[in-house]
């Protein structure tokens, strides 16, 4: 085992095929769901040269799609009946609320295929599966990247190249050389995201859940009401709203089904958040209502609060492993720990 942050520049995963890839992955994708993230997927896996092929609801879309160059149906039975017979890794790319309906599909007609997600909170995903004993095949997933468009048509080739993508590992055997199908699946779903170009960051559903409510989710929450705030303060306000206001709102521009979705089902992480963020408002309040009024101390905060993410951006530390082997989980736990992204052997 070897931990490193990176002095050089290591081979891009988008540019190099195999360069850390565990095996030659030639299994066939099939998505669920050909939104931005479902659709930037399918559009990055064909380009490396994978089979890929989906369903989504809308008929209109599959059309689209199709008249793109991509293979895609609105037939979720016959997909999955051939994501069965095929052996395909099934992605699901849908909303949560429609992930129970998926499972449910996946268990009549792919009843052996490996099953991953992209879906923005992972202990409300897990539970669904374990309510129906899927577990052994099941390796959740996160990319961390998108815009405030959804849809096939906000789809895009290299949405995910060099982004954070979260890779659980929940299921993994307590035993060193047990689990061999949980194992396979796991090797399957980081293979994907290195065929899309991204950094996989290994995590349990509920550290993950932690995060990103800091990370993502109380940001929408945020943006919304600072939106609101700008809003509020009339025609020259908004006339007056530069960068400051633009970026702190551009999320919420989302389709605000998509902030019901993330705090809903992530709602103990996203209130400890908040909470949090409502003291030091309160604390700033109370500052500035003395003599003489200051904001210094958030203020200050804050500054270093930057300056250390930005010192990390782009520079995750590096943990080399072979899965499998003795201890190979005990360092997926290491690199949750430091935020570390995994190369595997």
């Amino acid at each position: 085992m070897s931990i490193s942050t990176p002095s050089g520049v290591y081979p891009d995963p988008a540019t190099t095929p195999g360069k850390h890839h565990i095996l030659h992955e030639d299994r066939p994708v099939c998505i669920l769901g050909l939104g931005l993230i479902g659709g930037s997927i399918m559009r990055d896996v064909q380009a490396r040269g994978r089979r890929v092929f989906g369903w989504d609801r809308t008929q209109s879309t599959v059309t689209n799609i199709i008249d793109d160059g991509f293979d895609a149906s609105n037939d979720c039975s016959a997909v999955l009946e051939r994501a069965e017979d095929e052996d395909a890794l099934v992605v699901i790319a849908t909303p949560m609320s429609a992930v129970g309906t998926m499972l449910d599909r996946v268990v009549e007609h792919a009843p052996t295929c490996g099953i991953t997600d992209v879906v923005s909170v992972k202990q409300a995903v897990i539970r669904e599966v374990r309510a129906r004993g899927m577990h052994d095949r099941f390796v959740g997933g996160h990319p961390m990247s998108g815009t405030s468009h959804n849809g096939w048509e906000a789809s895009q080739t290299g949405l995910f190249t060099g982004a954070p993508w979260v890779v659980t590992f929940d299921n993994a055997p307590t035993n060193d050389g047990d689990g061999g199908r949980w194992l396979r699946e796991w090797m399957s779903v980081v293979n994907l995201a290195y065929d899309v170009g991204a950094e996989v960051v290994p995590a349990r559903a509920q550290s993950h859940d932690a995060a990103v409510a800091r990370i993502s989710h109380l940001p929408h929450v945020l943006a919304d009401a600072l939106a609101v705030a700008g809003d509020s303060g009339g025609a020259l306000a908004l006339s007056l709203a530069a960068g400051s206001f633009r970026d702190g709102t551009r999320v919420a521009s989302s389709d605000p089904e998509l902030t019901e979705a993330m705090c809903e089902n992530n709602v103990k992480e996203v209130l400890r958040a908040i909470e949090e963020v409502q003291t030091m408002l309160d604390e700033a309040r109370e500052s500035l209502r003395a003599t003489p009024p200051s904001v210094a101390e958030l203020a200050d905060a804050g500054h270093r609060s930057r300056i250390r993410y930005e010192a990390r951006t782009g520079k995750r530390p590096v943990l080399r492993l072979h899965p499998g082997d003795a201890g190979w989980v005990d360092q997926l736990k290491q690199a949750e720990n430091l935020g570390a992204r995994i190369e595997v052997f």
